[in-house]
């Protein structure tokens, strides 16, 4: 079964087009992304502008043609943060069905912790113990364990990358102040987190999910996606400290030109690697591993898992 998941995210969308069965290892067959950056079309009253939501209109048609003309079955859509928080977001969601007949349902924060622990823990499987999931996201910042597919915990905090860029950050690149400000602030929002997941008891696999996980990982040393997804990357806690005092001192455009950053994301990549950072000091971590499958994985794998039931939708069971 050829299977389409869109994922309708605070940077970008993004078409995941696979071949896969219940039971079977699904394959990537086709992918295709659109740089929205729909957390920078909310207004200052709280609502998605009406460009922002004339160009989600029109993306998440293209992505259904292209679903239809590449032989999906299915396609699923999901928005998260971006279009969750947007005060107009029943609205955007009903043009949306009107205009394109896509049912564009919004995950809540925990659901999209809870998919990407359940990909993490397929890709990993039960060998990987007691584990712990991260995924820095635009507007959130998502942490789920546990010893089952289903986490024992499944936590989102509106930390993302993209987030903290547009609350702390006034310039390109950040002042000095204002990243050890970020610093401080972001160790104060996650002290009462880290004695919750503590009381969860110590992870046996640490994993992290997101680009922004794969763009630190990739500039401390980590192999390059062209490798493939098998190649075991990690990052290191003192290798991300050396890489913060390189990346904050250059502009989005320097960033940009560095081999595996995104130009679409490298305006936020400093702010990510603080969250990225302050988490990992919270939670007393050196070292993490990349995980390859994440949220838009996690959601194709429930929906094989209920190919034989009559629940095919993508909400949490």
């Amino acid at each position: 079964m050829r299977l389409g998941v869109l994922d309708v995210g605070s940077n970008t969308v993004h078409l995941l087009v696979v071949d896969a069965h219940r039971g079977a290892h699904p394959t990537p067959a086709r992918s295709e992304k659109t740089v929205l950056r729909l957390a920078e079309r909310i207004t200052r009253s709280g609502m998605l502008s009406k460009a922002g939501a004339d160009e989600l209109v029109r993306t998440v048609a293209s992505a259904k043609e292209s679903s239809v003309r590449l032989g999906c079955a299915e396609m699923m859509a999901f928005a998260t943060s971006a279009v969750r928080e947007a005060g107009n977001s029943a609205e955007v969601l009903r043009r949306v069905a009107k205009e394109t007949g896509v049912d564009l349902q919004v995950l809540s924060g925990e659901d999209e912790a809870r998919y990407t622990f359940l990909a993490a823990r397929r890709w990993y499987g039960w060998s990987a113990g007691n584990l712990l999931v991260l995924d820095i996201g635009g507007g959130s910042l998502e942490i789920a364990a546990g010893i089952d597919e289903d986490p024992d915990f499944a936590w989102s905090l509106p930390l993302g990358a993209g987030r903290l860029t547009r609350t702390r950050f006034t310039s390109d690149p950040p002042q000095r102040g204002e990243i050890e400000s970020a610093t401080d602030w972001l160790a104060e929002q996650l002290a009462p987190v880290a004695r919750r997941v503590a009381k969860f008891g110590q992870p046996d696999r640490v994993v992290a999910t997101s680009k922004t996980f794969r763009t630190l990982a990739r500039l401390t040393g980590a192999a390059p996606s062209s490798a493939g997804p098998r190649v075991r990357r990690t990052l290191t806690e003192a290798g991300l400290r050396q890489l913060i005092a390189f990346i904050s001192r250059m502009s989005a455009g320097d960033l940009a030109e560095l081999e595996g950053v995104s130009p679409s994301r490298a305006h936020q990549l400093v702010a990510g690697a603080l969250v990225a950072q302050a988490t990992m000091r919270a939670l007393s971590l050196p070292e993490l591993e990349i995980g390859p499958w994440a949220l838009r994985e996690g959601v194709i794998l429930r929906r094989l898992d209920q190919t034989n039931g009559g629940d095919h939708t993508v909400s949490s069971d």
